[in-house]
C-alpha cells in the first residue's frame, strides 16, 4: 500500500470523519500529522483540513472525500 498521511488537527470532527472514511475504504487508519505543530502546515492546510496525502507522489485529496476517492488515490 502506498504511504498516506492525513493532515488534521486535534478536536476536528471533520478530521475524525475523514479517518473513518479512510478506514472504511482501506480497512485501516492512516497516520495523522497535526498541522498545529508547524506554522508552515497551518499556512498550507489551515482552511483545507482534513487533507489526505499520498506521500510518494504528493497527490492530495481535500475534504470532502468518499471511500471510492480514497481507493482511486491508492491506485497505481
Amino acid at each position: 500500500m502506498a504511504p498516506l498521511i492525513l493532515y488534521a488537527t486535534a478536536g476536528c470532527h471533520l478530521c475524525e470523519e475523514a479517518q473513518r472514511v479512510v478506514h472504511a475504504a482501506l480497512g485501516c487508519c492512516v497516520p495523522e500529522v497535526d498541522i498545529a505543530d508547524r506554522q508552515e502546515l497551518v499556512e498550507r492546510y489551515g482552511v483545507r483540513i482534513p487533507v489526505l496525502c499520498r506521500t510518494d507522489t504528493g497527490t492530495e485529496l481535500d475534504w470532502p472525500f468518499g471511500a471510492d476517492q480514497v481507493r482511486r488515490l491508492m491506485a497505481p
